[in-house]
């Protein structure tokens, strides 16, 4: 048996003509690789910025960097070692790799701020600008509808509609229009028979409470839904408040209903929420069923003596608001749903009503 040595720095390369000696330096290289991708792995995790993290990138899988000088020890191992080792060496490499990019992402979206030293306050206010940016590019109908598109909205200007203006779901669809570069058209219900004549929109867009009448002018092979439904798509609700609509069919005498609103207006004479909705759904459903109504931040804590629970549009909630009450009717086991997607369902057509999407 014959031993060679040659010194690399501060580290002695074996050269091993033995069985033996060749398994316990293979086990011997495996286990400094194991070290090696547990510190890497602590340093990965514990760095605080791009700068640093980029310098770990360096330092483990740089030229000089260990991952490369175990590459290069490979020459005096064996035929049947370095095929072995060279694959541990590679997936420590591509592991390494994978946690540095990993941690790259996250990264990107944190900052280490100290108000005490007056540390990144700037570079905070900078992300919190991106990501609201980002939050702002969220389109409520534009990836439905191409450029020279017609889009068709039907707005009932009746005793419950605001004076001088149009709501905020309206004033959306219609600027979402025209950022897209499609051709809005609007008219009231008593006017859409003669628009259609004219046109073939792509799309119609109603008012939920008109979903009825609307339906039957429009023909079947032009997509039809509401705002109320886009809505629930934009704030992310779309799915629970489908789901939610199938409660209206397994209502029984005695029930409670919530009805809930984002926003705080004054009610009139044949306000949807308050007057029509409910006697939609007793004439549904046919039984003996009670309301009970909130409005505003006063979303109910308490929602196990509910049924269902039917949310307005949310115009007047941000996503997280609109997420939160979401979340708390699926942890009470509360069926969710909206006004758009409850009166599609009582008319008989909730699958037309989201065949768009």
């Amino acid at each position: 048996m014959s031993i060679k040595t040659k010194q690399d720095g501060n580290a002695a390369v074996v050269v091993l003509a033995s069985s033996f000696f060749v398994f316990r330096e293979r086990k011997n290289n495996m286990k400094t690789i194991e070290e090696l991708l547990q510190e890497a792995t602590q340093k990965i995790q514990d760095v605080k910025d791009s700068s640093s993290l980029n310098d770990l990138r360096v330092l483990y899988l740089g030229k000089k960097g260990p991952v490369q000088e175990l590459m290069k020890g490979m020459k005096d191992l064996s035929k049947e070692e370095k095929p072995i080792f060279g694959q541990k060496v590679n997936q420590l490499k591509q592991d390494l790799s994978k946690m540095i990019e990993e941690k790259k992402e996250l990264a990107s979206n944190e900052i280490y701020v100290s108000a005490l030293n007056n540390d990144n306050i700037d570079g905070l206010k900078q992300l919190l600008a991106s990501v609201v940016k980002k939050q702002a590019e969220k389109t409520i109908i534009g990836d439905l509808i191409d450029s020279g598109d017609v889009i068709v909205l039907v707005i009932p200007i009746d005793q419950s509609a605001p004076k001088g203006r149009l709501i905020l779901p309206q004033q959306l669809v219609l600027r979402d229009i025209l950022d897209h570069h499609a051709i809005g058209m609007t008219c009231q219900v008593e006017e859409l028979d003669a628009t259609l004549k004219k046109v073939t929109p792509k799309l119609v867009i109603t008012d939920s409470q008109a979903f009825n009448k609307v339906s039957q002018i429009v023909d079947k092979s032009i997509h039809l839904t509401s705002f109320s439904i886009l809505m629930a798509r934009l704030k992310g609700s779309l799915s629970t408040v489908l789901e939610g609509a199938n409660q209206l069919d397994y209502l029984q005498d005695g029930d409670c209903i919530l009805i809930s609103e984002g926003c705080t207006h004054h009610r009139q004479c044949g306000d949807i929420g308050t007057d029509k909705l409910p006697k939609w759904i007793l004439n549904y459903t046919k039984k003996n069923i009670t309301f009970e109504f909130t409005s505003g931040q006063g979303f109910k804590e308490d929602l196990s003596k509910y049924s269902v629970v039917i949310h307005c549009g949310a115009c007047m909630l941000n996503e997280k608001e609109v997420q939160s009450r979401v979340k708390e009717c699926k942890k009470q086991h509360v069926p969710f749903t909206n006004y758009g997607i409850a009166i599609a369902k009582i008319n008989g057509i909730l699958d037309r009503s989201v065949e768009v999407f």
